[in-house]
């Protein structure tokens, strides 16, 4: 089972987005404000080199895969949803 992680804002349509596919397809989820936590915006910027939202942390079989935007295809391959 994958562990996944989103970097948020609360106002970002893609995040949004990105969130009702994880609840189409049953993805649990971990949600990181990053509007409301400059820490945590600090290291979404550290690992995707960028301030835009969202960025999805999808680590799986001890890889980890980082998903910039709302890009179903790169999703559902990272999570094995076909």
């Amino acid at each position: 089972m994958a562990n996944v992680t989103i970097y948020t804002t609360p106002t970002c349509a893609y995040c949004k987005m990105t969130k009702s596919f994880f609840k189409e397809h049953n993805v649990t989820y971990k949600e990181i404000d990053v509007a409301s936590d400059a820490k945590a915006a600090e290291v979404m910027i550290q690992k995707s080199g960028q301030m835009g939202v969202p960025v999805t942390v999808v680590e799986k079989e001890g890889k980890a895969e980082l998903i910039v935007g709302f890009d179903q295809d790169k999703l559902s391959t990272a999570l094995g949803i076909s």
